[in-house]
């Protein structure tokens, strides 16, 4: 309702939507596919017969936000209202030429005219690329997987988030199973699809607001801390509204970033051991950067709450990393999840890359709702191949269903000529 508000509002206000023209020279959109009827409007309504230059990104193959009301097809809309010249990318600098292979027929699952991509990346494993894992038991399955990353990272030398298990719903019965495998195998599981709060933690680790803290306070209670002063000058400055020019208030910015981070590191030199004295420090840092510049350059928090939900949750997060001790190096660690492998659903995945994707749950039960809404569902499954680099592994246990319903997302493995191995 407050979209369909502000689009009439622009449209019976001439001078309000001619503003917005003339602020905006370029209009850049991301993600394009998922746009909603109501989003398109708002957009139609201010940059309809204007100079702008308007460029929409996306890929219809990964909609995955049908269920949230995204248009059929936005970009033939787009072409239509703003005579959209297409401009196809066919380079692939993410994905070895193996996994793109396969990419290729499940994007043409989804539009017979999809072209093949070309791989500019360099396949660095051996083995299959792609694989279909069979266990008899969760709780094997569980062990293999933990075993087989600690293998990966040791092989490869890799970190813990550079794998990534994702899950096509109810991520936490999963990690229930999970979690004591790879903790018994020293490898920390983090179930990033749970709650902080009233926030979910993969959100939480996005937020600006969060993100923003976390580098003022790696900034004043780590050494070494060169590139988070790098990325506070940046960000204050974006918020002060401080141009690259600037020298004079670039110096100033510095100063005052030098002397407020001298002074958090001599107030609290050990980490919070509550979530009233992490609430408190979180608060100081809120109030160094200035509440009103934080909702006027992100304006999502200046409604609903929000902003206030985020910084609890931050309060929440960083003390339950901090009691057990330790300093404020392991302790941002954590609040990071840096030495944890995260596990997460599909629709939080999207727009992230992993060296090994392992998706878990392979079977009717996970994708009961496979029938009703196949188009967007197959994109889901390409969604969540296409976050691999090197290696995507499919789980499948019989004791969580069977696959008779999803027969054609296991058809487009078998064409691609993805192996099946039993890992009983």
């Amino acid at each position: 309702m407050i979209g369909r508000l502000a689009e009439l509002l622009l449209r019976v206000n001439p001078m309000a939507r001619d503003a917005l023209r003339l602020t905006y020279s370029h209009l850049f959109m991301d993600e394009f596919q998922d746009t909603t009827q109501i989003q398109y409007d708002l957009v139609r309504t201010i940059f309809f017969g204007t100079d702008t230059t308007i460029t929409a990104v996306g890929d219809n193959k990964q909609q995955i936000m049908r269920w949230a009301m995204a248009m059929d097809d936005p970009f033939a809309a787009f072409d239509a209202d703003f005579a959209g010249k297409r401009t196809p990318l066919y380079n692939n600098y993410r994905s070895s030429p193996e996994l793109v292979r396969i990419q290729h027929i499940l994007a043409q699952a989804l539009d017979a005219r999809a072209v093949e991509p070309i791989s500019k990346t360099a396949i660095t494993i051996a083995g299959d690329s792609c694989a279909i894992w069979d266990f008899s038991t969760p709780e094997v399955e569980a062990a293999r997987l933990a075993a087989f990353v600690a293998s990966e990272m040791k092989t490869h030398d890799l970190g813990p988030r550079d794998f990534v298990l994702l899950v096509r719903q109810k991520a936490a019965d999963y990690a229930a199973v999970l979690e004591p495998a790879f903790n018994a195998a020293g490898i920390p599981l983090r179930n990033e699809a749970g709650a902080v709060g009233a926030v979910m933690l993969q959100e939480l680790l996005a937020e600006e607001v969060s993100e923003l803290a976390v580098v003022i306070l790696r900034l004043a209670m780590t050494k070494r801390a060169g590139r988070y002063w790098t990325e506070c000058q940046e960000a204050l400055a974006t918020l002060h509204g401080i141009t690259p020019d600037d020298e004079a208030a670039r110096s100033r910015l510095a100063h005052e970033l030098d002397t407020y981070t001298l002074k958090l590191c001599k107030t609290h030199p050990t980490p919070p051991k509550s979530k009233a004295a992490a609430r408190m420090i979180i608060d100081d840092i809120i109030a160094f950067v200035g509440k009103d510049r934080l909702i006027a350059v992100h304006p999502a928090y200046g409604q609903g709450g929000w902003l206030e939900k985020v910084l609890d949750a931050a309060a929440v997060h960083l003390s339950a990393w901090s009691v057990s001790g330790g300093d404020w190096s392991t302790a941002l660690d954590a609040y990071e999840g840096v030495h944890a492998v995260p596990l997460m659903t599909i629709h939080k995945s999207k727009g992230l890359e992993y060296h090994s994707v392992i998706f878990v749950g392979l079977d009717d039960g996970a994708w009961w709702s496979f029938a009703n809404d196949q188009i967007e569902a197959t994109a889901g499954f390409f969604v969540a191949f296409t976050r691999s680099k090197q290696r995507v592994v499919f789980t499948y246990c019989a004791r969580r269903g069977a696959r008779s319903k999803i027969a054609t997302l296991y058809g487009l493995l078998e064409k691609a000529g993805v192996r099946t191995f039993s890992m009983t």
